[in-house]
C-alpha cells in the first residue's frame, strides 16, 4: 500500500471519472501519468489508460501485484508487500521491482521476488522511511556486494513533499 495513510480511506476522498482525469492530465505539459497507491489494480483500469494514451500520455502504475492487471501500461513498478504476494502474471511484466527494506531480513524476501521477475526487470531496494537512517548504510552495502541492485530513494520526502 501507498506509504500515506490518508491514501488508503475512499471515503475521504470525491470520486473522480477517469475522462475528468484524462482532461486535467492533458493540460499540463508532462505527458505521462503515474497510478498509484493504495492498490490501483483493485480497479478495472482499461478505460482510464486508454484514455491517457489517447491523449499522447504514458502510463506508469506502481503496484503490489496481488490483483489481476488490467490497463495499458508503458512501465510497470511491482511493488510486493508482505501480507499479499504478487500474482505471477504481473510480476512477469513488471519492468521494475522495488523492495521496500525494514528491516534485515527483508534482504532475502527482496532475493526471492527478484526470482519472479524477468531478467530484464531493473531491481530497486528502498529504506522504509522512518527507519532510512538505519537502513540505508545496509542497503548501500547489499547493493555493492550485489551489484544487481539498485538503491532507490524516496526524494519526494527529502524535499518535503507530500
Amino acid at each position: 500500500m501507498c506509504d500515506v495513510k490518508e491514501s488508503w480511506d475512499a471515503e475521504l476522498h470525491a470520486l473522480t471519472a477517469a475522462d475528468t482525469i484524462a482532461e486535467n492530465a492533458s493540460r499540463f505539459p508532462s505527458k505521462a501519468v503515474v497510478v498509484t497507491g493504495g492498490e490501483p489494480l483493485i480497479y478495472n483500469l482499461d478505460y482510464l489508460t486508454g484514455q491517457l494514451q489517447q491523449k499522447g500520455i504514458k502510463t506508469f502504475i506502481e503496484t503490489s501485484g496481488a490483483y489481476p492487471l488490467s490497463g495499458n501500461w508503458d512501465w510497470i513498478c511491482l511493488s510486493p508487500k508482505k501480507f499479499k504476494g504478487p500474482t505471477a502474471s504481473v510480476a512477469e511484466k513488471a519492468d521494475e521491482l522495488k523492495v521496500i527494506i525494514f528491516n534485515k531480513s527483508d534482504f532475502e524476501w527482496a532475493e526471492q521476488h527478484a526470482k519472479l521477475v524477468s531478467p530484464n526487470c531493473k531491481l530497486y531496494l528502498q529504506p522504509e522511511w522512518s527507519k532510512s537512517k538505519e537502513m540505508t548504510p545496509l542497503i548501500v552495502e547489499y547493493v555493492m556486494n550485489n551489484p544487481h541492485w539498485e538503491i532507490s530513494l524516496q526524494t519526494h520526502k527529502y524535499l518535503n513533499i507530500p
